[in-house]
């Protein structure tokens, strides 16, 4: 532990506590959840960029957020199974450190747009079907992804910026698996009040920002198709936003729990959970979310594997 770390060169993470052979066993289930993920994530990108059907916004969106969700979890991941398989604490330089916050919080950034251009997507598709194809067009879908990118990466260099010119003389000892920005925070000797409301603010606009084109879509969503007169139609029209809004409630109800909150020095236990449903159980989640409740992605998988079958087979 370092005694004044006003120019801190370097982080130790403390990781998860507990014996080694609990360590062991949490690499285990967190090393199957990361492969899962990659392979899942991945599939899904392959098949909609393959299969002419899933040629759509919907789809183009859906394997953007794929390659988002594997970015995410091998920015924390990564590096979390090493603090469980080696013995100790895992030293991160300042510079690593920096690194993984800012991308952490930017991609986060950047997937929160996306569920709203998601959301957009859906409520034309069901609200102005006939015309979607000249709204959602391929333009207008790159430019949102360009937008989202931008706006992801240069929106997060303040917050990262204000958090690593606090001065560090507590100690060095990040009571996380990563670079945790509250956890952060608490280690500076500095008054963070002001930072922390600023971030707090920041946190409210981003994601309530990105919220509120969800909330409005879908209540136009809801009340058009309680409009459709037959069961079947209906239950047709809200299987194509089902898989969205499920994932929708799981990724703004973790994100709330974490970010929007007054004071980021929040307890380390409730914080590692609630990270690693963002960071591990979201991404892994994602491609059965999607596919499980998607026929036409069903259908394209079913057909990739066919192929596949045929070609080991010649």
């Amino acid at each position: 532990m370092v005694g004044n770390l006003s120019c801190a060169t370097k982080f130790c993470l403390l990781g998860f506590r507990g014996s080694q052979e609990l360590h062991h066993i949490l690499f285990v289930t967190f090393f199957f959840l990361y492969s899962v993920t990659l392979m899942g994530n991945t599939v899904i990108i392959v098949i909609v960029c393959v299969d002419k059907r899933l040629q759509s916004p919907m789809y183009f969106f859906l394997g953007y957020l794929s390659v988002l969700e594997i970015l995410i979890t091998t920015v924390i991941v990564p590096m979390m199974l090493c603090g469980l398989l080696l013995p100790g604490m895992q030293i991160i330089s300042w510079t690593a450190c920096a690194a993984q916050l800012y991308l952490y919080l930017s991609l986060g950034t950047i997937e929160f747009v996306l569920m709203g251009a998601m959301a957009v997507d859906r409520y034309v598709a069901v609200c102005n079907p006939l015309r979607y194809n000249i709204i959602m067009s391929s333009h207008t879908c790159i430019c949102v992804v360009i937008v989202s990118w931008v706006f992801g990466f240069l929106s997060e260099i303040w917050p990262v910026y204000a958090t690593f010119q606090l001065t560090y003389c507590k100690s060095n000892v990040v009571d996380h698996f990563f670079c945790e920005r509250g956890q952060l925070l608490k280690l500076s000797c500095d008054d963070t009040l002001f930072t922390e409301f600023i971030l707090f603010l920041m946190a409210i606009f981003i994601i309530i920002g990105s919220l509120i084109p969800t909330i409005v879509s879908y209540t136009y969503i809801i009340s058009t198709i309680l409009k459709i007169p037959s069961a079947s139609g209906q239950r047709k029209a809200f299987s194509t936003c089902a898989s969205h809004f499920t994932f929708v409630v799981i990724g703004y109800g973790s994100c709330f729990f974490l970010y929007v909150k007054p004071k980021q020095t929040q307890a380390a236990e409730y914080n590692k959970i609630v990270s690693l449903f963002v960071s591990v159980v979201t991404p892994f989640l994602n491609p059965f979310i999607f596919t499980l409740r998607n026929d036409k992605v069903k259908e394209a998988l079913r057909d990739g594997v066919k192929r596949c079958s045929q070609l080991l087979k010649d």
